[in-house]
């Protein structure tokens, strides 16, 4: 972290600190010596107790703050704002996933939408050295051309999901056009690792093995036209955005907003992934494990193939993923043993 451009006395916001990412952002600012103010609303959508236990290796910092707050609520963000006087916002809290978007759209407006309106009115009110927000490698929608790059159109999402996230990036540019808000805006590409979240595949695969059912593939079992993923350790991830916190973008086009893509840029068929998944999981329990395995149809939202290029985040701030998936899933099946008492 240059210290030009924070100080120690600077504090950092982080909404969505008890999820999977921002728990681990959280950390390592404090581990570099910032205070980081956490705030997240703990809902339901899914376990509370794991959101928690990432709260609970947090709380017992003096750098730590957190607020239980929900960012669709105006009046306690900007209470925030006031009383921390923030330098630099790292925004991660959404309502998550595709298919999830389907079944209960109103989540996703009020948190995505009507939430990161209130983070930039704040940012625009309590002004920040830099914003930084969590886009999504699904705004690329059906795009067939990989790797996916910046500067492709993203006019055409099949997810609510998605059209949130690319109405993030319209938002963003316009606030930071209107009110000189130095923002970057991140598109991960499928994150996954230890204490990640019970809604992604690998999670909800081992699940659903110890509890002795079936995993659910949606690729129809066409093994020749599998699909691809990006996956992307967790640790890459916090090496990328700390990384990025002192870099914030200068006027370009009209405004300093500029969107990366934050991916492993080495996309792995899903079935290799499941396969170094079952691995895993044997070195972890000692025991042969083989996934039962039900082959579905491509579910609505669901696309192909993920796949980042880097280039434009390596050129700025040296970021290139260094963790295979071979050594992220067995850092993550040894943790979901020990976690869960397998």
């Amino acid at each position: 972290m240059e210290t030009r451009f924070l100080s120690k006395s600077d504090s950092i916001l982080i909404t969505g600190a008890a999820g999977f990412i921002g728990s681990y952002l959280s950390k390592r600012m404090m581990e570099l010596g910032y205070k980081v103010i956490g705030v997240d609303n703990l809902n339901d959508y899914y376990d509370v107790t794991l959101k928690q236990s990432r709260l609970d290796q947090l709380v017992s910092d003096d750098l730590f703050s957190f607020h239980r707050i929900d960012i669709s609520d105006k009046n306690a963000m900007e209470r925030i704002f006031e009383e921390e006087n923030p330098a630099v916002v790292v925004n991660l809290a959404a309502q998550a996933g595709v298919r999830y978007s389907i079944e209960n759209p109103d989540a996703y407006i009020q948190s995505n939408v009507v939430g990161f309106y209130n983070i930039l009115e704040c940012c625009r009110n309590y002004p920040v050295k830099h914003l930084i927000y969590a886009s999504s490698s699904s705004v690329y929608g059906a795009n067939k051309k990989v790797p996916f790059e910046e500067t492709d159109v993203v006019d055409h999402p099949v997810s609510l999901y998605a059209a949130t996230k690319k109405s993030n990036e319209l938002m963003a540019y316009t606030y930071s056009h209107l009110y000189d808000i130095p923002s970057t805006g991140l598109r991960f590409f499928t994150v996954y690792g230890p204490m990640g979240r019970p809604d992604m595949a690998y999670f909800g695969f081992t699940d659903k093995y110890f509890a002795g059912e079936s995993i659910e593939i949606f690729n129809n079992g066409d093994f020749d036209n599998d699909l691809y993923r990006d996956f992307t350790y967790i640790d890459d991830i916090i090496n990328g955005i700390e990384k990025l916190i002192p870099n914030p973008p200068v006027v370009n086009d009209g405004a300093a907003h500029v969107v990366y893509n934050i991916g492993n840029n080495n996309p792995e068929k899903l079935m290799t992934f499941i396969s170094t998944l079952e691995t895993a999981l044997s070195n972890a329990t000692g025991k042969s494990v083989v996934f039962q395995k039900d082959f579905e149809p491509i579910k609505p939202g669901d696309v192909r193939a993920t796949y980042a290029s880097t280039d434009k985040l390596q050129d700025v701030v040296g970021f290139k993923p260094t963790t295979p998936i071979s050594v992220g899933l067995q850092r993550f099946a040894d943790w979901y043993v020990e976690y869960y008492g397998k």
